[in-house]
């Protein structure tokens, strides 16, 4: 390995010369290639003698990046796309160049301490006491699962009798919730949300009180609610739902990976309330918060639960216990991890709170255009008013195959990325806004297309 010679100081021009290149201009949405084409322009890239930083570099920019989809692209509506903020991809950066350890707090006491407050904002705007706490993970399904196995090692504290731990959520929670309950091998019980997709409370009673009187030895341990389904973007009655759980003594989870990041809003914040009682909540600012890959914000309302469930125990970790300092590696299913949740916190202290309201407020306003637009439209269909971001609808009479052809070939013209979805089992489309630079022109382009 080389030391920081003259050859490598030239690579890191060029590295960071690609890289404000990226930020400064619009990037290409671009598109997947083949294996095939990926190794008939690649070749073998692992050799004896290796290929050299520059010649590396250079495959990566010309052909590896370029079967990329830039998720950061204004038109890139897909699933939950991505939009780091100027600020955040350059402190990413820093986060790497620095080999910052996260887990923790003596190894890491500064960038840790700057994680805290990032999540310490979240908190706050969740209305959790100031004992809340958690930390920065992967990604959603490793911030549900990680509150999950909390809780139900919460409630093995209280019941010895139990033959089978039970999850319950809505029929639209987010796939995690379900491939928590594999990993976990626990049940799963799906409640049918209201005409509106909505989750309530009354509900959510009448189903887990049934089960439980049908099946004395189960128990349901979490009950789970969405802030912003990653489909329509709906937000669970969350102010129903938490007298069931306390009345019930389960653990109430929100899963707002997506939609929780519309609390920064004045205008939107009221949508969450009941979010206040929740005993954990995870939003991921690699969504809605303007930060880069990967970063899940997991929050507990005790997080001394959370310790007790995932310290590790070792000889070689003995000098990190009981220090009564933060150790992130205590709170998720993780020990080893970078300071993920960095990038988030520069971007976040440098813009300022009001910043990151305005670009929220932005998003959203676009959403309503999309609908205005798609209402006018007489070959579209609204299929509900946009809550949050998530604008659904659909193309008269086209099923899957018409919606996926039509999908490639806007890629393909490189105008958009829009991929078709499911609701209810009929084939939809979803524009899923959350790039602040996405304009109305980009919205009215590809809805031209339709």
């Amino acid at each position: 390995m080389h030391e920081f010679n003259k050859e490598v100081e030239e690579l890191a021009k060029e590295i960071l010369d690609y890289s404000l290149v990226r930020l400064r201009t619009d990037p290409p949405l671009d598109g997947p290639k083949s294996p095939e084409e990926l190794l008939a322009l690649a070749g073998n890239t692992i050799t004896p003698e290796g290929l050299g930083g520059h010649k590396a570099l250079e495959l990566f920019k010309d052909v590896l990046a370029t079967a990329c989809i830039s998720t950061d692209h204004p038109r890139y509506l897909a699933f939950i796309p991505s939009a780091p903020s100027e600020y955040a991809n350059l402190f990413d950066l820093v986060v790497g160049a620095s080999a910052l350890y996260g887990g923790s707090w003596l190894e890491g006491a500064g960038a840790v301490f700057a994680e805290n407050q990032a999540l310490r904002w979240i908190s706050d705007l969740a209305g959790l006491p100031q004992s809340a706490g958690g930390v920065f993970v992967q990604g959603g399904t490793i911030g549900n699962l990680s509150a999950l196995v909390t809780a139900r090692a919460d409630f093995r504290t209280k019941r010895s009798d139990v033959t089978r731990w039970v999850i319950a959520a809505s029929v639209e929670a987010h796939s995690s919730i379900k491939s928590a309950a594999e990993v976990m091998d626990v049940g799963i019980i799906l409640i049918q949300p209201d005409k509106d997709g909505v989750l309530q409370g009354p509900s959510c009673a009448d189903v887990i009180d049934r089960y439980h009187s049908e099946n004395p030895t189960h128990q349901v341990f979490a009950l789970v609610a969405t802030a912003g389904t990653t489909n329509l973007g709906i937000i669970d009655n969350l102010k129903s739902i938490a007298p069931v759980t306390k009345e019930r003594g389960i653990w109430f989870h929100v899963d707002g990976a997506y939609g929780l990041a519309a609390l920064c809003s004045p205008k939107t914040k009221p949508l969450f309330a009941g979010i206040e009682s929740a005993d954990s909540l995870i939003v991921d600012p690699h969504k809605w918060l303007f930060a880069p890959f990967d970063a899940c914000a997991l929050i507990y309302r005790n997080p001394e639960i959370a310790k007790a469930t995932h310290l590790q125990k070792a000889a070689y970790l003995e000098t990190l216990d009981d220090d009564g300092e933060w150790n992130p590696s205590d709170y998720a299913i993780h020990l080893t991890r970078r300071a993920r949740g960095l990038p988030f916190w520069f971007s976040l202290a440098a813009h300022g709170t009001n910043e990151y309201a305005t670009a929220m407020d932005k998003t959203m306003d676009i959403a309503k255009y999309a609908a205005d637009l798609i209402r006018q439209h007489p070959n579209l269909e609204l299929l509900v008013e946009p809550t949050l971001s998530v604008v659904a609808f659909k193309r008269k009479g086209w099923q899957m195959s018409e919606y996926q052809k039509w999908s490639d070939k806007l890629l393909a013209d490189q105008i958009g990325f829009v991929t078709p979805s499911s609701h209810r089992n009929e084939a939809i489309l979803r524009f899923a806004i959350v790039n602040p630079w996405t304009k109305e022109s980009d919205i009215s382009e590809i809805l031209a297309t339709l």
